[in-house]
């Protein structure tokens, strides 16, 4: 039975291989596996935790490629569903030799989109210690955002360390408003909250980091730990119990492929939870991982196994816990 669980949508990335050419110009793509919640499921496995992962994809090229993926890397798949009358997601992603690529998406009314609660096995709920939650599965549909507010409350009601990552995607929303009420309003049902500071300054109106970590500390009673993830800079962190302080990031200068990066900071967050480390040594190793997100191309593939993540703290002469 899993120990981690998260739900959301997978999707397929067709990377272009033609460098610093717009997508309308591009011909060359090399296809990779992505979505928000299946980085971070992928990444959280391939440091030997159990992993369970929900969605729901179509019965069609993208929709298998996702599903044999996902079950030779060895994630628990029995809530991963297919749906023989909707599509799975897809985007393009052009590559950049600075800043962030462009994307372009391909996934309205997708499988995932549709996935209800009656769909989902509960019994993988069984064991969960640690469950990941985005928000971008809640911009996906109306249908969406109701599926994610009752498992979430399925969560809470089975004492299960909740992480919820704002994950600003404009785009899916049908206005800003609507994004920020809706996410403020969803980030009250978890104890850790992970907004980029750039997020804060959307959602609440600051680019403070202590701000923003007071916004969320002082709006619910459930949430007990914000983490302001600050890009290269590390990450500010703020307790309830008054604790306050900042974790220094990795500097990098391969930098590849900025999309992944704070997945890849969940991963690093919330696999050290699952091994009952404090937050400021899960803190450290989310930023080393978004580090080395950051320098592969594709979303996850730059996520480390524990022997990469060891050889990656000895080359940076790092002395703390791991």
């Amino acid at each position: 039975m899993p120990k981690f669980i998260t739900i959301g949508e997978p999707l397929v990335v067709m990377a272009s291989q033609d460098l610093d050419v717009s997508l309308d110009e591009a011909v060359h793509f090399k296809k990779y596996l992505a979505g928000a919640e299946f980085n971070v499921a992928l990444g959280i496995n391939r440091l030997e935790h159990s992993v369970g992962y929900i969605s729901k994809v179509g019965s069609d090229t993208f929709g298998r490629f996702i599903a044999e993926a996902a079950q030779e890397a060895g994630l628990d798949t029995r809530n991963l569903i297919y749906d023989e009358n909707l599509l799975t997601g897809v985007y393009l992603k052009q590559s950049v030799s600075k800043g962030d690529p462009a994307t372009s998406y391909f996934r309205k009314n997708s499988a995932a989109s549709n996935l209800k609660l009656e769909d989902i096995d509960m019994s993988a709920l069984k064991d969960v210690q640690v469950a990941h939650l985005s928000g971008i599965f809640a911009a996906l549909s109306d249908t969406a955002l109701q599926t994610f507010k009752a498992f979430n409350d399925k969560l809470n009601e089975n004492k299960v360390l909740t992480v919820f990552d704002p994950n600003l995607r404009p785009a899916l929303w049908k206005n800003q408003e609507k994004m920020i009420s809706t996410l403020n309003e969803l980030a009250k049902k978890s104890q850790i909250i992970l907004p980029g500071i750039n997020e804060g300054k959307i959602l609440m109106g600051s680019s403070d980091p202590e701000e923003i970590a007071d916004f969320y500390l002082k709006q619910s009673d459930l949430t007990t730990s914000v983490v302001v993830k600050l890009g290269s800079e590390g990450a500010y962190v703020k307790t309830k119990s008054g604790q306050a302080y900042t974790v220094s990031g990795f500097k990098v200068t391969n930098v590849i492929d900025t999309v992944g990066a704070g997945d890849g900071f969940a991963v690093g967050l919330e696999s050290a939870l699952l091994e009952g480390k404090s937050l400021k040594v899960a803190v450290h190793r989310a930023c080393a991982i978004g580090a080395l997100a950051v320098q592969s191309a594709g979303d996850s593939e730059g996520y480390p196994t524990r022997q990469e993540l060891m050889d990656f703290y000895k080359s940076r002469n790092y002395q703390g816990d791991l």
